[in-house]
């Protein structure tokens, strides 16, 4: 047996928060959005709107208007007013144990004994988090890739305890939002993409790293080999090069293993604030950047 999830909270207004709250509130959910920071929140109400009318444009949601998607969502700095009533709360905030950690311990106070506590990431497992709530069989990583509406998957993995109530829960709420959900059948540090993506995106740091390559090649061969939009180095762009760093530490951090550290070439880019799209500056500048352009891949 599992609860019909209609009432969602997600923690952390960044990129993909923001990308999470859109998509469940397009598929009728009622959202509540938070974050410490005010800024955050403002400036993901703006990138929201820009969302749910991308979404609409797709056909994702069912024949709505972007407006009607826009009502569902409520904001707040108030973590007792986004939680309190929710049945399902997804984290998306920084990569950092400590501070998932304090965070559910939090939300196991506020939310009531019900409710499942998910986290979105793929580097630190559940199972890390759970002894600081009282409901470690109602805790579960729930990994989602951005742009959620055009990949619309979701990695579940259980934490040690996890019950099979909660995981048919979060299953049906995902297929609910019209997102596939895929099962990591056992604790993985990067689950079953990340792990993929992660041999993919250290390499081709160290061929840049090592001056094998240019930034701009690397990903000219990426995009022409496998007929995409974007190369490793635009992605990582996009998913903010200090949020790469912060998961290349947990590999690092877990295995001890010098290769598995982030290469000088990313560590320079972030001490001089060049995070990505958010900064508008990472490895291409923004907006408009370089590899957008249709001639990055003419003949030269």
């Amino acid at each position: 047996m599992f609860q019909t999830i209609e009432d969602v909270c997600v923690v952390g207004a960044g990129l993909m928060g923001s990308q999470i709250a859109v998509q469940s509130a397009a598929f009728g959910k009622r959202v509540r959005l938070h974050d410490v920071s005010d800024k955050s929140l403002a400036n993901s109400r703006q990138a929201i709107a820009d969302l749910a009318n991308d979404i609409v444009a797709a056909g994702v949601a069912g024949g709505q208007c972007s407006q009607s998607i826009l009502d569902r969502i409520h904001y707040t700095t108030s973590l007792d007013e986004a939680a309190a009533e929710a049945q399902l709360v997804i984290e998306a905030i920084t990569e950092d144990v400590d501070a998932k950690r304090g965070l559910f311990h939090q939300l196991d106070d506020i939310c009531p004994p019900s409710t499942v506590l998910a986290t979105n990431s793929s580097s630190i497992r559940i199972s890390r988090v759970e002894s600081a709530t009282r409901r470690a069989d109602r805790v579960l990583n729930t990994h989602f890739v951005q742009p959620v509406w055009k990949h619309p998957f979701v990695e579940l993995m259980r934490g040690s305890v996890t019950s099979d109530e909660t995981m048919a829960t979060v299953d049906a709420f995902m297929k609910s939002i019209g997102v596939l959900p895929v099962i990591v059948r056992k604790e993985s540090t990067g689950f079953i993409f990340n792990r993929i993506w992660r041999a993919v995106k250290k390499e081709a740091l160290r061929v840049v790293d090592q001056q094998i390559a240019t930034v701009e090649d690397v990903d000219r061969t990426w995009m022409i080999l496998w007929e995409t939009s974007m190369g490793p180095f635009a992605l990582m762009d996009n998913v903010g090069l200090d949020v790469v760093r912060d998961i290349e530490m947990v590999y690092f951090e877990q295995s001890g293993d010098p290769s598995d550290a982030p290469p000088q070439l990313l560590l320079d880019k972030i001490s001089r604030g060049e995070l990505g799209v958010k900064t508008g500056k990472g490895f291409y500048t923004y907006p408009n950047p370089s590899w957008q352009s249709p001639e990055f891949l003419a003949q030269r």
